[in-house]
């Protein structure tokens, strides 16, 4: 019902636009008594066999939320109720910061994709931890963070450790996001030098807290072989928990989408299905590399449970959605689980 009569009239409305107005009515919902718990009847599927463990954190099952969706931390218990894993709130910044001027976000329906130029909008840490606060669902929450437009990449490390600070009480573990294209400057942080240095500082954080939390590095698929292999040997070196691949790419290879409308949409993160191969390609790689036991989350072009199996084929542990979570609606992640769950008992 949701792809032949709900999809449609909400493609006729703007894409950032109706996201704002899903988000009111769900948080408004979610506020009725007994609405999430409806919710959870018909989207969450309770199994074992679907319990994964990774760095040290118990995943009721293996689909999670990827960062940007959420970015506030505002629906965290509904997330929870459609059947997710985990959520993962951000990309957060210290200070409030509007992003890029609208529009920045363009459907590609012929691709089954998004583009996105957002430029980490969010209404900085401080009101996601207050909301997270006061969350009622037991859900895995990470947290995605980065730094502001303004700061200077030199002066990275202040932004990053003021939102470990802010998130460390009330996140379960936290992503390093510096693969992100929409901010000037940001992927320069993935260069060997200044990826070390970042990963260090946050990781030694968390050690000097009384428990501690895992720390994660999401990766871009835009990558050459020789960056891959840097950002290998930094992950080993550096006792990183574990990584996230990938984000958005800035490739426009082989989209069916008109190349004029594609150029007009201009500069941004492409997400969805054209990024599958890629994301597939990198997973497989990093577990080569890596290793069997290295945690490694999966995200990028899954758009059916058949996808999700496949990253998982290729040595994801875990797996993220986002695209496809908009194109194929609420009961995503319960499609993902049940078609796991059916290979798990064969």
């Amino acid at each position: 019902m949701y792809k032949t009569l709900v999809r449609p009239l909400l493609f006729l409305i703007d894409p950032e636009r109706i996201h704002h107005m899903v988000f009111s009515v769900l948080q408004m919902k979610g506020r009725i008594p007994g609405f999430n718990r409806l919710l959870r009847a018909l989207f969450t599927i309770e199994d074992p066999t679907l319990e994964r463990v990774l760095f040290g954190l118990r995943f009721k099952n293996p689909v999670g939320l990827a960062a940007g969706l959420d970015k506030d931390a505002r629906l965290t218990d509904t997330m929870a109720s459609l059947g997710f894993g985990f959520v993962e709130i951000g990309t957060l910044t210290p200070k409030p910061q509007a992003g890029n001027d609208a529009p920045r976000l363009f459907r590609l329906p012929q691709d089954q994709a998004l583009i996105n130029r957002m430029g980490f909008n969010n209404e900085g840490v401080a009101a996601a931890a207050q909301r997270l606060r006061t969350r009622k669902s037991e859900v895995l929450i990470g947290g995605n963070i980065g730094k502001n437009k303004v700061t200077p990449n030199e002066e990275a490390l202040n932004d990053y450790g003021y939102c470990f600070e802010a998130l460390y009480p009330y996140v379960d573990y936290f992503v390093i996001n510096v693969s992100s294209p929409n901010t000037p400057g940001l992927r320069e942080l993935q260069e060997k030098e200044p990826l070390r240095k970042l990963l260090q500082y946050v990781i030694g954080l968390s050690r000097s807290k009384p428990t501690y939390k895992p720390v994660l590095l999401k990766i871009a698929p835009d990558l050459t072989q020789s960056q891959l292999d840097d950002i290998i040997a930094i992950l080993q070196e550096t006792n990183t928990d574990g990584v996230i691949a990938t984000n958005t790419t800035i490739s426009r290879e082989g989209l069916r989408t008109a190349s004029t409308e594609v150029t007009a949409i201009g500069n941004g993160g492409l997400s969805g299905k054209p990024l599958a191969k890629r994301s597939t390609e990198v997973i497989a790689y990093l577990r080569n590399q890596l290793g069997k036991s290295f945690p490694i989350i999966g995200v990028g072009g899954i758009m059916s449970p058949e996808d999700a199996a496949e990253k998982l084929h290729a040595g994801a542990d875990l797996v993220q959605v986002y695209t496809g979570f908009i194109y194929e609606g609420p009961s995503f992640a319960k499609s993902i689980n049940k078609h796991l769950r059916k290979k798990a008992l064969h």
